[in-house]
């Protein structure tokens, strides 16, 4: 096993959490905390969750995307002029695009849930969760180099 093992080992664990993470509040805590708790119990619970949801994005996900990402981009030779060529660096292109769209989706996500905006926090909610399942597909189809 070799250094940039661990590198990639530790953008996948991350991504895997990240999505994970919001599969499992979709799928799991939010259908539950519908049919087990009360109106304000649940907006506590789903608070709290949300909260900590967002400190672990800012506190550990982010920052471990962000210094993987970048030390496999300089590790593979990637440049500004290679994310426009055919294969490889458009499918990149392409997943950093749709990060930043996640994570814009996610933070506004959080705004709208603290403002109230309910319709908006859940439209938010989706489209973070849909464009994270796309950065994993693209991923996978980032050609082996």
């Amino acid at each position: 096993m070799t250094w940039w093992s661990v590198v990639r080992f530790l953008h996948v664990l991350g991504a895997a959490l990240w999505v994970g993470g919001q599969l499992t509040v979709s799928l799991v805590v939010l259908p539950t905390a519908r049919r087990l708790l009360d109106g304000e119990r649940r907006a506590v619970v789903l608070r709290a969750v949300g909260r900590r949801f967002g400190l672990f994005t800012a506190a550990v996900f982010l920052p471990v995307q962000l210094g993987t990402g970048v030390a496999i981009a300089v590790h593979k030779g990637v440049t500004w002029a290679s994310l426009l060529q055919p294969g490889y660096g458009r499918v990149l292109a392409a997943k950093l695009l749709l990060f930043c769209a996640v994570m814009l989706a996610a933070g506004l996500h959080g705004w709208a849930s603290g403002a109230g905006r309910a319709g908006a926090a859940r439209a938010l909610a989706v489209a973070s969760l849909v464009g994270s399942v796309g950065i994993v597909l693209l991923a996978t189809a980032l050609p082996a180099t």
